[in-house]
């Protein structure tokens, strides 16, 4: 069985004013041995429709996270899944991969988009209609059509698609027989982990449209499978055009056109998937999916104070595709920054419904079961050569970082991931997702030569290695990494006598020059710099120490 994949999308920073960067990977992705960990993703759809975001589909979802007006996409390929809850970049105004800058790697949003009432009374007065899939000749077909579908509701697949193959020849006029052969393909994609095969089913889904004298159901039904299908394999601009044709033949389903949005979002286009939203809530203005998202888009366009009374309102709706980790990520830390007290009212809530580990430690990307809290020791990480190592050599390092900051070649690149209230803070990275930048460390060879020999951060592939320089008068907006993959380790390197501190959840500390600190920066963290110059630390990422071998080989990076 094939496990699900997360990708951040997180809602959670990755680079934290501390340094803390990156952004979260997804859910799944741990060791496959029996009674193993398995890495979950906190803040999952739970009243979203049957088969998405958490379903019990074997494909995983692929979706995109909107960044500060970016959204962006990734192709899928099977057995190397990445879906939206792993391709972790940043969520909303986070930075994702704590790179500094955004890009592919730092997207993305879905949400579920299939609306459903969820107002008892409303489930009483109206009945749910069952959908008309034959025409007036399909129904002359009918026992023909029911026997190929009873093989493949019995999970018999290879002989359902060679029945439906067979319709399809000798009725090839049969919009219900195509369909049934394009499920059968796409069942087969999945049992068999194609992407092959699920284009196929595609290009089935595609044809069922274009036959004569569809039914209205059964044309809805078969377009939104394709779109569905082309979001996964990542055909983001297919999916739109798609979406299109349906709010065309369509024009007054809401749901359509809230995936309509999504599908905007999807390829970057913030604009027009704001005019979606926005043309919902003026005909339907209690619409909680319309609302979520276009809150959501509101803060990713720094629009603070404006996004919160549409996220909020959007979230106490209870429509399907409201109840997700990441809008009560992003309600929070809006509170907080308008200096709302209201924020942890959110947080306690997003927890008490399963989508944070705690009201302090708010990733999204998470491992079940591992060691939780907010400061570590070197003897409890287990990685006590490592930091003995940076000791030793912090001068060294030092130096090093020095003389790049002098040589003024613009490899310090400024935070821009939004987390900043006020101030100037700068990075300069040597590993990114457990891969080494070549050009980065003929900058500071030594450096890169020492740190070799641990794999525990080179081989992190949810952290960063980099230098972190922030000079006076910054102040970090408190905020959360994406998972809960790794610890963090602070070199102090040059540290003013007073003015520079750190707060991990509800514990503050400053740095020491040549001395370590650890902390997991999935807790909530915040940083001022009031000293009256620059402050100069490494930052280290390292595996959480009780990640086995396996989940160290195979969680997606972030």
């Amino acid at each position: 069985m094939a496990q699900r994949k997360n990708a951040k999308s997180s809602g959670n920073s990755s680079s934290s004013g501390s340094g803390s960067g990156s952004t979260s990977a997804g859910s799944s992705g741990g060791s496959s041995s029996p009674g193993a960990r398995r890495e979950t993703k906190h803040g999952g759809h739970k009243n979203g429709r049957k088969g998405g975001l958490s379903g019990t589909s074997f494909f995983t979802w692929f979706m995109v996270i909107a960044l500060l007006g970016v959204w962006t996409s990734v192709a899928v390929v099977w057995f190397d899944l990445v879906d939206y809850e792993e391709v972790l970049g940043k969520l909303g105004i986070y930075d994702a991969d704590g790179d500094g800058d955004f890009d592919v790697d730092d997207a993305k949003v879905l949400l579920e988009t299939n609306r459903k009432a969820d107002d008892p009374e409303q489930k009483a007065k109206v009945k749910k209609k069952k959908p008309k899939l034959l025409n007036k000749f399909d129904k002359t077909i009918k026992a023909e059509l029911d026997a190929a579908e009873k093989l493949r509701k019995r999970g018999k697949i290879e002989e359902a698609v060679n029945a439906f193959k067979e319709l399809v020849r000798k009725y090839p006029q049969s919009p219900r027989a195509r369909y049934g052969k394009a499920q059968c393909e796409d069942d087969l994609a999945e049992k068999r982990r194609s992407n092959e095969v699920l284009r196929g089913a595609i290009k089935t889904y595609q044809e069922v449209a274009s036959l004569p004298d569809v039914p209205a159901d059964l044309l809805k039904l078969s377009l939104k499978r394709r779109s569905d299908r082309q979001q996964f394999l990542g055909h983001m601009r297919g999916s739109l055009l798609t979406l299109q044709r349906l709010v065309q033949l369509f024009p007054n389903d809401t749901s359509l056109k809230n995936d309509l949005g999504v599908g905007y979002l999807l390829i970057g286009d913030n604009d027009n998937a704001k005019k979606v939203y926005e043309e919902v809530l003026s005909v339907t203005p209690n619409d909680g999916f319309a609302k979520v998202h276009y809150g959501f888009i509101l803060k990713a366009q720094n629009k603070i104070a404006e996004s919160i009374p549409y996220l909020k309102e959007g979230i106490e709706s209870g429509d399907p595709g409201t109840d997700d980790g990441r809008f009560y990520f992003h309600l929070g830390d809006a509170m907080q920054r308008v200096g709302n007290k209201e924020a942890y009212k959110w947080y306690e809530l997003g927890h008490k419904r399963g989508h944070f580990a705690s009201v302090w430690q708010r990733s999204l990307y998470n491992v079940n079961g591992l060691k939780a809290q907010p400061w570590w020791t070197p003897k409890e990480t287990g990685y006590t050569e490592l930091v003995k190592s940076l000791e030793r050599n912090w001068k060294l390092i030092r130096d090093e970082g020095l003389a790049v900051m002098d040589k003024a070649k613009g490899l310090f690149l400024p935070e821009d991931e939004n987390l900043r209230e006020k101030g100037d803070w700068s990075q300069f990275t040597l590993w990114q997702q457990g891969r080494r930048n070549e050009n980065a460390c003929k900058g500071a060879p030594k450096t890169c030569t020492l740190l070799e020999k641990f794999p525990e951060t080179t081989g992190c592939r949810r952290g960063q290695i980099k230098y972190s320089i922030m000079h006076p008068g910054t102040h970090v907006w408190p905020h959360t990494g994406p998972t809960n993959c790794r610890l963090r380790m602070h070199l102090g390197l040059v540290i003013p006598k007073e003015g520079c501190k750190i707060r991990c959840a509800n514990e503050t500390k400053t740095w020491e020059e040549g001395k370590v600190l650890i902390f997991d920066d999935s807790f909530e963290h915040e940083v001022w710099q009031d000293a009256s110059s620059f402050r100069l630390i490494f930052i280290v990422d390292v595996w959480h120490p009780e990640l086995t071998p396996q989940q160290r080989r195979s969680l997606p990076a972030i």
